[in-house]
């Protein structure tokens, strides 16, 4: 199999070249579509080879479904990754190995983080499976603001085995300003309670399907309970402290003071429209 790649980019210079030298050992057709980056992301694009289209970003999901939609694709199979992961040996031989017409219309990649230049092991979350290499038209990305996945849109899924590692290598002041615009996008997400064109959680579902199940239960819990739950499980009970110095950070930003940061973010709302009422009945005659 010789899918096209495709990558979304933004200032992405110091990642996307072992994303690209990685993307080249399964395909000579790569597209990049970059969001009009300020820096040498497009000129490092076109010297691996790789087309740049330029387009502006609203969101995650609304760019990878503009890709799907509108760039030249010539192949029957799409490889999806970001300007910061790159495949192992194993994983880029799983996707040569597989026939030109392969049992399943989909199939889900392992991925591991990489965060302050330590690859995390432990935490329930290594590896986290997203579905990212698929047949072109059975597969659309969520139009969430935040967390999306990809969902197959006809046929099965399967498994490849592997590493596709999210080397994160942007300092912590960049992804902690990332992650409030990113707090911003849960909020609004969990506010619009929109349905359609999302995955169906399942118990017994693919991976997504069964993060998403999880996570539902997790959207149940107490407000500024479920942080403190979520760390303990992660960094105690699925051995997150084991990842060290560079897990200890992560865990507690990613796991705590993100979902905090959400649940601030929520009550904040929540608080805000409880005052206006109040303001509102005081006002009106008697």
């Amino acid at each position: 199999m010789r899918p096209t790649v495709i990558l979304l980019s933004f200032n992405s210079e110091d990642t996307l070249g072992a994303t690209l030298a990685s993307a080249k050992r399964v395909s000579d057709e790569i597209f990049v579509v970059d969001s009009f980056s300020k820096e040498g992301t497009v000129e490092l694009a076109r010297s691996f080879g790789a087309t740049v289209v330029q387009h502006a970003f609203e969101h995650y999901g609304a760019q990878r479904n503009w890709a799907i939609d509108n760039l030249p694709i010539s192949r029957p199979w799409q490889l999806h990754l970001d300007a910061d992961e790159l495949m192992d040996d194993q994983l880029v031989a799983a996707i040569l190995a597989l026939p030109d017409e392969p049992e399943h219309s989909g199939y889900f990649l392992p991925r591991y983080l990489r965060f302050l230049g330590r690859v995390l092991r432990h935490g329930g979350m290594s590896p986290t499976w997203h579905l990212r290499l698929f047949q072109s038209g059975a597969g659309r990305c969520e139009d969430r603001k935040y967390d999306q996945h990809y969902l197959l849109t006809s046929g099965s899924s399967g498994q490849l085995q592997g590493a596709m590692i999210d080397d994160i290598r942007m300092p912590l002041t960049e992804w902690i300003a990332r992650h409030n615009r990113w707090a911003d996008g849960e909020v609004a997400e969990l506010n619009s309670r929109e349905t359609s064109g999302r995955l169906k959680p399942d118990a017994r579902g693919n991976p997504a399907q069964r993060k998403r199940y999880l996570r539902q239960k997790y959207d149940h819990m107490p407000l500024f309970v479920r942080p403190f739950a979520l760390f303990v499980y992660r960094y105690f009970f699925r051995l997150g402290f084991l990842d060290g110095t560079e897990g200890l950070i992560f865990w507690v930003l990613q796991t705590f003071w993100f979902r905090f940061l959400v649940d601030a973010k929520i009550w904040e709302q929540r608080h805000a429209a409880h005052l206006a009422q109040e303001t509102l009945d005081h006002s009106s005659p008697e």
